[in-house]
């Protein structure tokens, strides 16, 4: 047994007092030379008593193991990574405060410096010891884990390391590389701004993660997601170490959650580590305010976790830690249902360690008091600064040298870890029972149906299901009698598993989070339409980023993550008016349409083949707007699955033989259209419907990517003429449904659009369509405008007055309009 391989106990050394620690380091330095050369540090990175016990005691297990030929060969990398994380801090003052890089060393001059810096030079400077250390294990133990960082805006530290030991993207290494020029380069490009013709960044750097950032699979602009994602990313037999900000803490509660869902039999390694430097952006922390790393050990200790500390200052501790978390994670990994409990590092550091102005407010963005293009006093400091940092080119290149071992451990470089190159096989797709039209059944259910035959058929894919709501309100009892609630202590006689795939928390970005984390698997998020918006952010973040690499060679191969949104706001009749609401829709319809898929079903065939298509796209998110009411079967298989390739069909009618275009988006929103055209019909008014189900597919494209997923002109001319005056009804606001049509839009005097208009409160279906002038009878009104008709040609005395609001709504409600006369 090694000291890291109990759960939940800490090795004897954290107990030792600090005397004894000292005495015991000072004795193997003098009795090992290798030893005392790495211990003796370089510049501001030093190495404390216990660090120094530790790491000899990891060196040693390491050895053992075979994992290092000999314990010499530990000291020179960890030696090499003192040296590289003295540079890289270097290189991050550099890039946000000069625009000329001298790699011997000598100080700069006024004229070196930009006229105007930038940069998130805190955090950046505090994230080097950090991703120097994970790159410093992965050296020592010969194993690419994978890397996450919350903190997004420091990725400075990331690209300033990535660049010197050359774990580079290709639009990286054709421009930068360690000489005067391509550093001088890279500090020149950082926030430079400036734009390609097309209006694309001309810079391949960022001021978060991006496309172009080696191993980066989360831009972290947002903080507080990657606390949320971090344990479900890893499969089985994958490592993660997670970056994370100690102001993102107070950000997402549900990180606190996280030993919940881990489990040994299909969860991979992970290494969470907090950085404590105790500021935000202009005051201390959450945590530093109610009592620093004591508090915060004994808060981890309530929810779950075993803290472990760590010097945040130290690469060598950061790689301690990161070994230590992966040996007790995986004697966790043996103990009882309910004991487990997940290893939590600590980073203690102060913000912008290793340069002038750590640990103020101003070490968040530019810590110097001055700009030293013409600030002598903060040019001093700039270069007395530096000057501590400083590694000679020789010794950093016999740095780098000792620590990019990858062809001697046949292992890939950090940029290719598994989470960034995820590659999923299409998964089988079983055919359900086809249902037939002139029937009804809940769409819910028909979706349900086929997601346990797609979970059924395809063993090797970990799902995550995402749930805040209620999975049997929603129809879904055979996915949660099949995949059941992860819990802890399972409760006897309710689906529920320790190793349950069903995520399950009143907290939507909590249960998004695991789905869009879960890239090497399969995945369905079903919840309330009207409380989907909490999970916005970390969708949109995600849709955008998957586009970005998609866009930067960097091509997405997981398998697309389905949305249900249902209990949706028509549905949502009966309860207030907070829960009638659209605008998750609107908002991704807003994103661009070749990953941003909106999708509305209008029966059980077309959801079921929906979410058969939403699977075989690759890097995309498809939000499905699904009844789980019974509705009519209006589509045949056939139907369906020309819907959910085309995204638009037509129903009834023929073009060339009618005088207007019904369009519809949304299942209650066909059943009104249906029985306006039967009213139209018996008005001798002739009609065409087509029914809508994927709108984005016939918007105006905005740029040649989308435009290659969006329909051309034909197939747009096809479906919906010019010459046809329209009217349409969506299950959405009018206004944003229209305003992304623009294509099928003739005009004021021909298109007329109704949607809900924000009215609402305790009502049936049909109440709460006639409150927000949906019915039937509303889109016969509008009919009669586009057409140029007297309404009272369509309508009687009754209805009119009943959609004018000085009648009875009951007259619409229950007409059968066909018969009425």
């Amino acid at each position: 047994m090694n000291l890291y391989s109990t759960c939940c106990t800490v090795s004897q050394l954290d107990r030792a007092p600090r005397h004894r620690m000292e005495q015991l380091a000072a004795a193997y330095r003098q009795a090992d030379p290798a030893f005392s050369h790495w211990a003796a540090g370089y510049g501001m990175i030093q190495h404390d008593p216990l660090t120094q016990l530790r790491v000899r005691e990891m060196v040693a297990e390491l050895v053992a193991l075979g994992q290092l030929a000999d314990p010499d060969d530990g000291w020179r990398r960890l030696a090499a990574a003192d040296r590289l994380a003295s540079a890289a801090i270097w290189l991050v003052v550099h890039m946000t405060y000069a625009r000329r890089v001298r790699t011997d060393g000598a100080a700069l001059a006024a004229d070196d410096f930009k006229a105007a810096p930038e940069g998130h030079t805190g955090g950046s400077l505090n994230m080097v010891p950090a991703y120097a250390g994970y790159l410093l294990m992965d050296a020592l133990d010969g194993t690419t884990r994978a890397w996450m960082m919350g903190q997004g805006h420091c990725v400075a530290a990331i690209d300033a390391l990535n660049v010197l030991v050359g774990n580079m993207t290709p639009a990286h290494a054709s421009r930068y590389d360690r000489t005067d020029a391509g550093l001088s380069r890279l500090c020149g490009d950082f926030y430079a701004y400036t734009l390609k013709p097309d209006g694309s960044p001309e810079s391949p750097l960022g001021s978060h993660v991006n496309a172009h950032t080696a191993g980066g699979i989360l831009e972290g602009g947002y903080l507080g997601f990657a606390e949320l994602q971090y344990v479900h990313a890893p499969l089985k037999g994958e490592r993660l170490v997670a970056f994370l900000s100690d102001g993102a803490f107070e950000e997402q509660r549900g990180s606190d959650w996280a030993p919940r869902w881990w489990r040994a039999e299909d969860s991979g390694l992970v290494s969470p580590i907090i950085i404590l430097n105790g500021r935000r952006i202009e005051q201390r922390s959450q945590i530093a305010q109610q009592g620093g790393d004591r508090w915060l050990h004994q808060h981890l200790r309530l929810n779950g976790f075993e803290p472990v500390g760590i010097d945040g200052r130290d690469p060598a501790s950061i790689a301690w830690g990161i070994h230590a978390m992966e040996s007790r994670l995986r004697a966790c990994g043996e103990a009882p249902e309910g004991g487990i409990r997940l290893p939590y590092g600590i980073a203690e550091t102060i913000k912008g360690y290793g340069f002038p102005g750590a640990g103020t407010n101003a070490a968040h963005n530019l810590p110097l008091p001055g700009n030293p293009a013409h600030d002598v006093m903060a040019r001093d400091l700039f270069n007395e600064g530096a000057a501590a940092l400083f590694v000679p080119v020789p010794e950093l290149d016999q740095a780098i040298s000792s620590l990019n071992t990858h062809r001697e451990q046949q292992r890939v470089r950090e940029r290719d870890h598994a989470l960034a190159t995820r590659d999923v096989a299409p998964p089988k797709v079983p055919a359900i029972a086809e249902r037939l039209p002139g029937q009804a059944g809940s769409p819910m259910r028909a979706m349900d149906e086929q997601f346990v035959a797609i979970v059924e058929a395809n063993p090797q894919l970990r799902v995550r299901l995402g749930n805040p709501d209620e999975l049997r309100s929603n129809r879904l009892d055979r996915s949660l009698d099949l995949l059941k609630h992860r819990v802890q202590i399972p409760e006897t006689g309710n689906s529920e598993s320790a190793t349950g795939a069903v995520i399950t928390a009143l907290n939507e970005e909590a249960v998004v989070c695991a789905a869009l984390a879960n890239k090497g698997g399969l995945n369905l998020v079903v919840t309330y339409e009207a409380f989907a918006p909490k999970m916005l952010g970390a969708i949109r973040q995600e849709l955008i980023f998957s586009r970005q690499l998609r866009l930067a060679g960097r091509s997405q191969d997981w398998l697309g993550i389905p949305l249900v949104l249902t209990s949706h706001t028509w549905e949502n009749a009966k309860n207030e008016q907070s829960h009638q609401d659209p605008t998750m829709t609107e908002a991704l319809l807003g994103e661009m349409a070749d990953v941003s898929r909106v999708v509305f079903p209008p029966d059980a065939n077309a959801a079921a083949a929906a979410l058969a298509r939403a699977y075989a796209q690759r890097g995309t998110i498809t939000a499905l707007v699904v009844p789980k009411r019974d509705v009519p079967h209006v589509l045949t298989r056939a139907q369906a699955a020309e819907l959910a390739a085309e995204g638009a069909v037509r129903m009834a009618g023929d073009p060339d033989a009618s005088s207007l275009l019904l369009v519809a988006t949304g299942a209650y929103q066909l059943q009104e259209v249906l029985r306006a055209r039967a009213r139209l019909a018996a008005r001798d008014v002739p009609s065409t419907v087509v029914y809508l189900g994927e709108p984005a597919r016939y918007r105006t494209p905005r740029d040649r990517d989308e435009a290659a997923y969006v329909h051309g002109d034909g197939q747009v001319r096809r479906l919906f003429p010019d010459d046809l005056p329209r009217v349409l009804l969506t299950h959405t606001r009018p206004e944003p449904y229209l305003g992304a049509l623009r294509r099928l839009d003739t005009g004021p005097a021909t298109t007329t659009a109704l949607g809900f208009i924000n009215h609402g409160g305790t009502m049936d279906v049909p109440g709460l369509l006639f409150a927000n002038r949906c019915t039937w009878a509303h889109v016969v009104e509008a009919a009669a405008g586009v057409l140029g008709l007297d309404r009272t040609r369509l309508l009687n005395a009754q209805e009119l007055a009943a959609i004018d609001g000085t009648g009875d709504p009951a007259t619409v409600l229950k007409a059968a309009p066909e018969s009425v006369r």
